[in-house]
């Protein structure tokens, strides 16, 4: 079972700024208030580490927790992150180096 969906859309014109815009929402089904908050810290951490080196600044990003972030190791979680952004082709191109 998946810890989280990440789901993507590109920023209109009239609210692009320099700053990535990520979101994060846990459903009640997850669990308790302090099931979902640990869900979304996790989350928001993962993000952290992830997002501002390897997302494209032209997108908003949302991650959903699901049941499974509970039990995930958290750097599978960071590698499904990284896996999820290839996949949407939300990647970052890297810089050329001359």
């Amino acid at each position: 079972m998946p810890g989280f969906v990440l789901q993507t859309a590109p920023v209109p014109a009239e609210l692009a700024g320099p700053a990535i815009r990520v979101g994060f929402t846990v459903s009640r089904k997850v669990g308790n208030a302090v099931v979902r908050n640990r869900v979304r810290r996790r989350l928001r951490e993962i993000a952290r580490q992830i997002i501002p080196q390897s997302a494209r600044a032209d997108h908003d990003y949302v991650l959903v927790g699901r049941q499974g972030a509970l039990g995930r190791d958290f750097l599978a979680m960071r590698g499904e992150l990284q896996e999820a952004l290839r996949r949407l082709k939300a990647l970052a191109t890297p810089l050329a180096t001359p």
